[in-house]
């Protein structure tokens, strides 16, 4: 019987569970994942849960312990994207086959125009790359989505100016 009202008070704090997660993402879409996999979490330690305890509070921190994994590991994700670009960049550069020359050539110059790029205006344009929306770029770092707009804009400018003898 108690399990079970357990079970009740864990589904009964979804809206409250949603509202901390819109705080949390200030995504739609990213705060109904978060809410599912806190309820998913919190269903499967229910037992772990001693009463003595703020049963809100426990919610609230499960809650708040996938969002920072997920951060986590959407991080190194960036890393992992930026060092996979490193890892076939080289590989291109080492193959000895004539017809690739065109695209070595191209990478080369890409990839050395982006890293001429200010990190301020680089950090943000790599995070775009790598799948991130406006919101997200501009939490991560603390700025508002419009400077993160604008940095795009003049990262994109700057790479057309760059790269327009390539094409």
């Amino acid at each position: 019987m108690e399990k079970m009202n357990i079970t009740h008070k864990i589904v009964a704090m979804q809206p409250e569970l949603e509202h901390f997660a819109y705080k949390l993402t200030a995504d739609r879409e990213s705060a109904n994942d978060l809410v599912q996999d806190c309820l998913l979490k919190a269903l499967d330690n229910k037992e772990k849960f001693v009463h003595t305890q703020n049963f809100k509070g426990w919610m609230y921190t499960i809650m708040r312990n996938i969002f920072i994994n997920n951060y986590r590991k959407s991080l190194r994700e960036v890393d992992m994207t930026d060092s996979t670009y490193n890892l076939y960049a080289q590989t291109m550069t080492e193959g000895e086959e004539g017809n690739r020359f065109e695209t070595i050539y191209d990478l080369k110059e890409l990839y050395k125009v982006i890293n001429a790029v200010p990190e301020d205006l680089k950090k943000p344009f790599m995070m775009f790359v790598a799948g991130f929306k406006y919101r997200e770029i501009a939490e991560k770092m603390d700025l508002p989505v419009g400077t993160i707009k604008s940095r795009l804009f003049l990262i994109r400018k700057r790479l057309q100016q760059d790269l327009k003898d390539f094409s």
